[in-house]
């Protein structure tokens, strides 16, 4: 019995592998349970019935028969706490008591629906053992020794064949459920980090774009403070391109939403995006602002460069130009602009880092140039040279 006893604690607690039987019965449980306890009391019933007329038993004998058979059928409203406790339970019960048999039948099957093969094993294996004593005992004059055994050994393992397939039928449908909990959790969470993205996307857009304009109008709204007895002409010229940097703004706020609704670097915004041939645009107005800004372009034919390209490097000047305007007011700053087809496109911006009066920033928009950059497979470095000069140097790659 050595190989048995990891049963013990099992039995014991009504606990076996992780599976623990509900303590409380649903509706459907209590209607399931009273059908079962019926038909167990009529199989009883009707093994008594057809037991009797040949038996030879004692009639004290027979009514104990009886007795163990109603308690078994009494037992079975624990086969869902105790369901190999109870199996074990009805062993000698079904060596003593014919009237037991539905009882014994509903105890194994209820094992091979709730527990693991390991365990139906060993209980099946025990009923089958009494199978010989019970018949040697109490034995069917119209079949033989044999007959009746190979029939009850082949009843028991249909039924422990129909339990496990209820089981195995549950397990799967209770793992289908499962995963597709799991596959609606693991959806939201990528809707989540889609939209966790997307904002991102849409704030490094946002401050690429809108931070250059800002930046100007702040240049013009800061002089017009400082200087409110500048004449006429000059307040008017200055409002003036306050009023265009607004309208610019919100020009450049429409493509970032329409970039951003197609959703893609290869489709066309609805109005058209800056490519490289238009840095010299750029630089002209932040020379309008104030900023002393030179421009030395070596691509040869600036508009054969891609769009994506020619964007990207647009983006990272403007950003450069946005820094330059918030830390060195008053410095000089100088652009290049090198490299062709199959070299890739090398973007310098410099300026020095002690001029002018610093209007605050994050350094998000650095950030944010980094990962445009590393996303198109460039590279991007920043910082401070032995000579006190800020320097921004981008590099992005053309094919051939």
């Amino acid at each position: 019995m050595t190989e048995y006893r990891w049963l013990l604690p099992a039995v014991l607690h009504g606990d076996l592998v992780g599976e623990r039987s509900p303590t409380r019965r649903s509706a459907r449980d209590w209607g399931v349970d009273i059908v079962v306890f019926v038909v167990a009391a009529l199989m009883g019933l009707a093994a008594a019935l057809a037991m009797h007329p040949v038996s030879s038993l004692p009639p004290a004998v027979v009514l104990a028969d009886q007795v163990i058979g109603a308690a078994a059928c009494a037992l079975l409203w624990l086969r869902r706490r105790w369901p190999v406790g109870l199996a074990l339970v009805m062993v000698p019960a079904a060596l003593a008591s014919g009237t037991a048999a539905g009882a014994v039948a509903v105890a194994l099957f209820t094992v091979a629906v709730h527990r693991p093969f390991r365990t139906v094993a060993v209980v099946t294996g025990l009923h089958i053992a009494v199978l010989a004593p019970q018949l040697w005992w109490r034995p069917d004059p119209e079949v033989s020794f044999w007959g009746a055994m190979a029939f009850s050994v082949l009843s028991y393992l249909l039924l422990v064949m129909w339990g496990m397939f209820v089981r195995a039928r549950r397990q799967l449908v209770l793992s289908l459920r499962e995963r597709a909990e799991r596959a609606e959790v693991e959806a939201e969470l990528r809707v989540e980090r889609a939209r966790h993205l997307e904002r991102e996307r849409i704030a490094r857009e946002m401050h690429d774009v809108l931070a250059h304009r800002l930046s100007l109008l702040s240049v013009h709204a800061g002089a017009l403070e400082y200087r409110p007895d500048i004449p006429r002409d000059d307040l008017v010229r200055t409002a003036g391109v306050i009023r265009t940097g607004a309208h610019q703004a919100l020009q450049d706020l429409r493509e970032v939403i329409g970039v951003l609704r197609l959703g893609g670097e290869e489709t066309t915004p609805d109005r058209p995006q800056p490519t490289l041939a238009d840095l010299e645009g750029l630089v002209e107005e932040s020379r309008t602002a104030g900023m002393e800004v030179t421009l030395d372009m070596r691509v040869a034919e600036p508009g054969r460069a891609p769009a994506a390209l020619g964007r990207n490097v647009y983006r990272i000047t403007q950003e450069g130009l946005t820094n330059a305007r918030k830390h060195a007011t008053a410095a000089r700053v100088d652009v290049t602009v090198r490299g062709g087809p199959g070299d890739g496109l090398t973007v310098e911006i410099g300026n020095p880092t002690t001029a002018g009066q610093a209007i605050p920033g994050s350094g998000t928009g650095l950030i944010g140039l980094t990962e445009r950059a590393e996303l198109v497979g460039g590279r991007l470095a920043y910082g401070v040279d032995d000579q006190g000069r800020f320097r921004l140097n981008a590099w992005l790659p053309w094919a051939a």
